[in-house]
């Protein structure tokens, strides 16, 4: 028992000192006024806060984040596959890529594959 309080200390007391060194070595300014400014992704911190946003860049993260969602969809539906009835299965999995296909058909109408745009 005395032992692992022992060892519990023993790390804390290290676990401080590192804490400690690395704040002291690693010399932050106070001072830099980038730092100190609410604005470190690129914008002008003087200029108006409500720019308009690019609505193609948007669609594109939605384009993605659709796309993403789907690869984690269908991995279960490859796995399931064995303990299911195959008829269900394949129909749900039809609809499925139908469902995608037609969106990813709606966007290329819309012209948002287009990157050279």
């Amino acid at each position: 028992m005395m032992s692992l309080l022992l060892i519990s200390l023993l790390i804390l007391f290290i676990s401080v000192v590192v804490m400690l060194l690395a704040s002291i070595i690693s010399k932050k300014t106070m001072i830099d006024r980038e730092k100190a400014s609410p604005f470190e992704c690129g914008f002008d911190p003087k200029s108006s806060s409500r720019l308009p946003f690019s609505l193609r860049f948007f669609l594109i993260t939605i384009i993605f984040l659709i796309f993403d969602v789907e690869i984690a969809l269908i991995l279960p539906i490859i796995i399931i596959m064995k303990f299911s009835c195959i008829f269900m299965w394949t129909t749900t999995s039809i609809i499925f890529i139908l469902i995608l296909l037609l969106g990813l058909y709606h966007e290329w109408n819309q012209g948002m594959l287009n990157w050279s745009n």
